[in-house]
């Protein structure tokens, strides 16, 4: 299993007004350089009041599907 180290950080409001339509891409930079795109809708989970922030952990299979995320700080 492959993975990729983001730092996010985004506000509840622009997480609902760019991020919540179906089938909708983040694009950032991970930990390591790389241009990666990944659904928004994997972070819902983390959405607080305050908005989506921190260091995250996304794995995926050998053909590049998502498996998990966690926070890892």
């Amino acid at each position: 299993m492959n993975e990729i180290i983001i730092n996010i950080s985004i506000s509840t409001k622009e997480y609902l007004k760019q991020y919540q339509a179906p089938n909708c891409q983040v694009s950032t930079l991970s930990s390591d350089g790389r241009r990666v795109r990944f659904p928004a809708s994997i972070l819902r989970p983390f959405l607080l009041h305050d908005g989506i922030k921190g260091r995250f952990r996304i794995s995926f299979d050998s053909g590049g599907k998502f498996k998990s995320i966690q926070r890892i700080n």
